[in-house]
Parts: structure tokens; sequence; C-alpha cells
């Protein structure tokens, strides 16, 4: 089982990245280069890549298996402002020069907003954008994250994501990360979900699928509202999300729980936990509690 969870990236880089994913017991993970509202960011440093490395070797940690997800300011879908445009661009280029550096292959993109332009004219725009970003030496895969609809994000079906898919010229370097509670707020009901990834294989091919998000919602189907639980606590269930995470065509790819803090602390040892073992914690509030009480004493 390849999982992980969103962990930090800070002044030990892709170091302590990797130390705080193997203290949950992970195999994988996903970090930002720095926070995701903004685009400050530090140069990447060598020294510590090369020790996070070593690190990850001996932790059973893959670097094949990480992943990196871009900031959320980056909208490449409205071109009404060409200068705003350009800079997304820009910095979505520079953010996988970054990660290059550290031999990360993939990078996770919400396509973006379109909000007042035409929606055909934003996925257009967002496959222009990808066009424009990468190229034959481009190592990194972009892997367009499937949204919730929530105002006028695209990407939110698999006619979408097709479009979008369709209109890239080098298409070897793009792929897609499924979002659970994206897809359960979009209207796609995770528990037929043979019936999404049938229709899926169809239009773009289960080989296109590359990162899953594993995530619970708090929010009713087709809510349109991307508001992530924990898992098992929320409307999809967790039977529902570990049939997901077990599903022999995602054997080989990373799962990324991106689920919320519990009073402040990170869940992901223990949700880890349950999806390795197949057995949900209905003690998981309290035995987080506890855990960072003794941590932190």
């Amino acid at each position: 089982m390849i999982i992980g969870s969103h962990v930090s990236f800070g002044s030990n880089q892709l170091l302590g990245s990797a130390k705080e994913a193997a203290s949950y017991g992970a195999s994988t993970f996903m970090f930002y280069t720095g926070a995701p509202q903004n685009t400050i960011r530090k140069e990447i440093d060598e020294n510590l890549t090369n020790e996070a490395l070593k690190y990850m070797q001996a932790s059973g940690i893959n670097i094949e298996n990480v992943v990196c997800h871009a900031p959320y300011i980056i909208n490449l879908a409205n071109r009404e402002n060409e200068a705003a445009w350009n800079f997304s661009c820009s910095f979505l280029k520079q953010e996988i020069s970054r990660i290059s550096k550290m031999h990360v292959n993939y990078i996770v993109v919400h396509p973006g907003n379109s909000l007042k332009m035409d929606r055909n004219v934003a996925l257009d725009n967002i496959a222009s954008a990808i066009n424009l970003i990468i190229d034959e030496d481009t190592k990194p895969m972009i892997l367009l994250e499937t949204m919730a609809g929530k105002g006028t994000e695209c990407g939110i079906n698999i006619d979408e994501i097709k479009e979008m898919l369709d209109k890239i010229i080098l298409k070897e370097k793009v792929g897609v990360c499924l979002d659970t509670c994206h897809l359960n707020d979009s209207g796609v009901d995770i528990s037929k979900f043979n019936t999404y990834l049938d229709e899926f294989n169809e239009k773009i091919g289960l080989d296109k699928i590359k990162c899953i998000h594993l995530n619970d919602s708090k929010n009713i189907l087709g809510s349109n509202k991307d508001r992530h639980e924990n898992i098992g606590y929320g409307t999809i269930g967790f039977e529902t999300l570990i049939n997901v995470a077990y599903l022999e065509c995602f054997k080989n790819i990373p799962k990324i729980l991106e689920t919320p803090y519990i009073e402040g602390n990170p869940p992901y040892k223990f949700e880890i936990e349950m999806i390795k073992n197949k057995v949900f914690n209905e003690h998981l509030q309290e035995d987080v509690s506890k855990y960072y009480i003794v941590l932190n004493f």
C-alpha cells in the first residue's frame, strides 16, 4: 500500500518532509514548496535533498511516489488579465524546476477558475498554459486534479478533464489526480466507483490516473462545496474509501490523505493505521489528542 499524507516543507525542506512522513508510518507523502496561498519560496538546498534521499531509502519511502502540490493562487483558466495568467504560467514553470532539483516526479495542479470567462475558453486556456509550460525536457508530470465544482472551478467532471487533456501536445507529460472528496461533492457516488472508473477508462484511460487524494467529505453528494473530513467520519464512509484505496488498478500509485487536523494535530499516523489494517477507529479524536499530549509533554 503506497499511502501517505500532506506534510510540511520547512527549513529542512525535503528532509523534514520525509522525517514527518516516516513518523506517520507512511510510504509516500505530498508537500508544497512553500505556503499554498503565496509565492514566497526559498532556493532548494542540494545538501538537504541528498540527505533526504538517503533517509527516504533507509525508511522505505520511494522518491518516485512522492508528490508536490502547486499553490492555490495559480489560475491557468482565466485569461482576462493577461499579466496574471502569464504570472501563473511562469510560477508553475518555476515550481516544476524546483521539484526537478529534488527528483520529484509529480506536481498536482488545480486547473483553475473560469470566473467571468466562457467555460470552454477557460478549458482552452488551461491546455494552452500547459503547452507553454512543458517541453520535451520537462521531467515532473503535471497532474490535473478533479475539482468539487465550487464557484467556477474547472475540471469538475470527466468530460472537462478529457477536453483539457485532448488539447495538450505532450500528452505523456500530463496525468490526473482523483480526489474522493471533490468527486463526491461534484456528484460522483463513490460507493458506485466502478461506474465512474468505467467511464473514465472509456473516455481517457485509467493509465492517466497517477495519484489519489483519499479524503472523506463533510458534504452531501453533489454539494459543490469541497470540505474534507477525516477518514470514515464523513458522508463517503470508511468501507467505501477502503475499497477505493485497495483497488487493483491503484495498487502502484500514491494515495495521499488531506484530512483535517484534530485539535490542531495531524491525524495521519492513526488514519494510515486504519487504512493499512482495514479497521475503522471510532476513537480517532481521542487517540490523536492523547498521543500528542504525551508527545509534547
